[in-house]
């Protein structure tokens, strides 16, 4: 009778989940496999027909100029990651002490990332005009006779997308810093102060070995949803001027959905998912050294 009675709740689970596994293969599984398939075809939209012709996208994906353009790019736009999560942590222990309007402030800083991504780039833009926006105008303003073109130049294209992707995340981090840093005893806080333990030293021996996880957590998801990062960047440059803002995941989306190539963006979306892989496993293999569990 019991093992009839687990049997039972055992399909009861299944049902529960199988909306989520069902929406799981329709729109990840098959379009993956159909993904997988496509790599080692020439498809295109505009000459519907499959016709087999190995790895050949490989090898001009390899070779071509844009594919490495696109890698820069991404590897920048991925330091982003790293200097929002220093900075989230500084204010994350700012604000679990006792701070006039901390809550007020709290709330301010996570704004950024629940607001629409396309209000955040207009905004932005309005801000970064290089002739009249209020940067370079306080830049003038403090004596910096040329300050830079920002999206209008090759230059600096890319670091005013990594400003603004640093702005933006710097809200959901600190959340993420604040809940892990209320989990920490005070007692311990406490006897470092007793054992004359100086502020730094608190922070960088006790709060952030103790909060190692959590950077952990933030690094892995932070660099994955960077490396996948796509509207900011579409809705502010379109991946120009010329191609100094064009990252792996706009490659993929201008040969898919500008050139109609879709054997070769298939290509260039599963290396883009070999260098996710290859990240997060360098990541876990890393984390033995500096995350204390």
């Amino acid at each position: 009778m019991k093992r009839s009675w687990l049997h039972k709740q055992q399909w009861i689970g299944y049902l529960f989940i199988l909306p989520n596994m069902l929406g799981i293969i329709a729109f990840f599984v098959i379009p993956a496999a159909y993904s997988l398939a496509l790599v080692f075809t020439d498809y295109q939209f505009a000459n519907p027909r499959y016709r087999f012709v190995g790895l050949d996208n490989f090898k001009r994906l390899f070779t071509d100029e844009l594919f490495y353009v696109s890698l820069k790019n991404t590897a920048i736009f991925l330091a982003s990651v790293p200097v929002s999560i220093a900075l989230a942590f500084g204010v994350a222990i700012v604000l679990n002490r006792s701070v006039y309007l901390k809550n007020l402030l709290r709330t301010l800083y996570f704004m950024p990332y629940i607001t629409s991504g396309v209000a955040v780039a207009f905004v932005w833009m309005l801000l970064f005009q290089p002739t009249q926006g209020p940067i370079n105008g306080l830049l003038r303003a403090i004596g910096i006779a040329q300050p830079p073109g920002w999206f209008a130049t090759t230059d600096t294209a890319i670091f005013a997308i990594d400003i603004i992707q640093v702005w933006l995340m710097l809200g959901y981090n600190m959340i993420i810093y604040l809940a892990a840093l209320q989990e920490i005893s005070p007692e311990l806080l406490e006897a470092a102060k007793i054992d004359g333990a100086r502020r730094w030293t608190t922070v960088s021996r006790i709060l952030w070995p103790l909060v190692s996880p959590t950077t952990f957590l933030l690094l892995v998801t932070g660099l994955i949803m960077a490396i996948k990062s796509f509207g900011l960047i579409q809705a502010i440059t379109q991946g120009g001027p010329g191609s100094s803002t064009t990252v792996m995941s706009l490659f993929v989306y201008k040969t898919a959905f500008s050139y109609y190539e879709m054997g070769y963006a298939s290509t260039i979306s599963w290396v883009l998912f070999a260098f996710i892989l290859l990240i997060t496993a360098i990541q876990w293999l890393g984390q033995k050294r500096w995350v204390h569990y």
